[in-house]
C-alpha cells in the first residue's frame, strides 16, 4: 500500500506555544491510501467543494466565523486525488472517524464511495442535525454507509479493533471514545509500523507527552466539543500509555496538529 498524507482543508493560525516551532494554520489530516485490490480509500475527507462556494450554506456561519476556513478548492481532497492521477470515481472506501462539518464535508465529492463509520455516531449525526458540528448538506446525496458496532474480541495493542468490510486486515477501526457520540481511530499498517489516525481524540502532539500540555486554544476547543469528559481523557490516558509501551511500533496523529502534518508530509 502507498500512503499519501494530505491535509484536505487549513483553518484559523493557531501560536505556538513552549518551544515548539512557529505558528501554523490549523489542519484536516487526511489519508490517501492507494490499496493493492480495493481501490483507493480516503481517510477523513477534510472540507469539500461544496464547503467552499457556500460556506454558510453546508457548514453553517456561526462554525465559519469561529474556524476561520481558508476555503481553497485546490485543498479539497477531490482536487488533491486529481493531481496525483486519479479520478473521483477511483475512491472505493471513505473511513470517516466521526462525522463533524470538517471532517466529512468531502463526502458529496465522491458519490459512488462506501461509507465506513461507526453506527452510534450516524445515529448522533442524524438525530442532531443540523447543529453546530453536524450538517446535513454533507449527506444530502445519500451516501453508502456501511456502520459498525464495536464488540469485545479482536484487540490491537490492547484497544478494540473493528475491520472494515471489504478492506483489507491493514486497515481497521480502533475506537476512541469521549469527542462523540461514535468517534474512531483508524490503524493502518505502513511497512513494518502502525499508524493511527486519533481523529479529534486529542488536538496536539504535546498532550502525548508526560506530563501532558496540551495547546492553549486547541484545547478550549476539545473541552468545549467533549461529549463525554471522563471518557475523552481515558481514551487519551490510553493513548500515551500506547505511545509510552508501543512507541517503536505505533505512529499516532491527530487531525488537526499542523506540525504532526508537516513531519510525515
Amino acid at each position: 500500500m502507498k500512503i499519501h498524507h494530505l491535509n484536505c482543508g487549513s483553518v484559523r493560525t493557531i501560536e505556538a506555544t513552549y518551544d515548539g516551532p512557529r505558528p501554523a494554520p490549523a489542519v484536516n489530516h487526511c489519508l490517501l491510501i492507494e490499496t493493492d485490490a480495493d481501490g483507493l480509500v480516503l481517510v477523513e475527507t477534510g472540507l469539500g467543494l461544496g464547503d467552499v462556494r457556500d460556506p454558510g450554506g453546508t457548514l453553517g456561519a456561526e462554525w465559519v466565523e469561529m474556524a476561520q476556513p481558508v476555503l481553497d478548492e485546490e485543498e479539497t481532497a477531490v482536487r488533491q486525488i486529481a493531481r496525483l492521477g486519479h479520478a473521483p470515481s477511483d475512491v472505493r472506501h471513505v473511513i470517516v472517524t466521526h462525522l463533524d462539518v470538517d471532517h466529512c464535508g468531502g463526502l458529496p465529492d465522491f458519490p459512488g464511495a462506501r461509507v465506513h463509520v461507526l453506527a452510534a455516531e450516524l445515529e448522533a449525526a442524524l438525530a442532531e442535525a443540523p447543529s453546530f458540528r453536524y450538517r446535513p448538506a454533507h449527506w444530502a446525496h445519500g451516501p453508502d454507509w456501511v456502520t459498525y458496532r464495536p464488540v469485545p474480541g479482536e484487540e490491537w495493542f490492547g484497544f478494540t479493533s473493528v475491520q472494515p468490510e471489504g478492506l483489507p486486515p491493514e486497515i481497521k477501526l480502533i475506537p476512541l471514545g469521549g469527542h462523540t457520540a461514535g468517534h474512531t481511530g483508524v490503524a493502518v499498517r505502513d511497512g513494518d509500523r502502525w499508524l493511527l489516525h486519533c481523529g479529534d481524540a486529542y488536538y496536539y502532539h504535546r498532550e502525548l507527552e508526560t506530563p501532558k500540555e496540551p495547546h492553549p486554544l486547541l484545547d478550549i476547543v476539545q473541552t468545549g466539543s467533549e461529549v463525554h469528559r471522563d471518557l475523552r481523557l481515558g481514551t487519551q490516558a490510553r493513548l500515551r500509555e500506547l505511545v509510552r509501551d508501543h512507541g517503536g511500533e505505533v505512529t499516532l496523529f491527530s487531525a488537526h496538529d499542523p506540525w504532526e502534518l508537516a513531519r510525515h508530509r
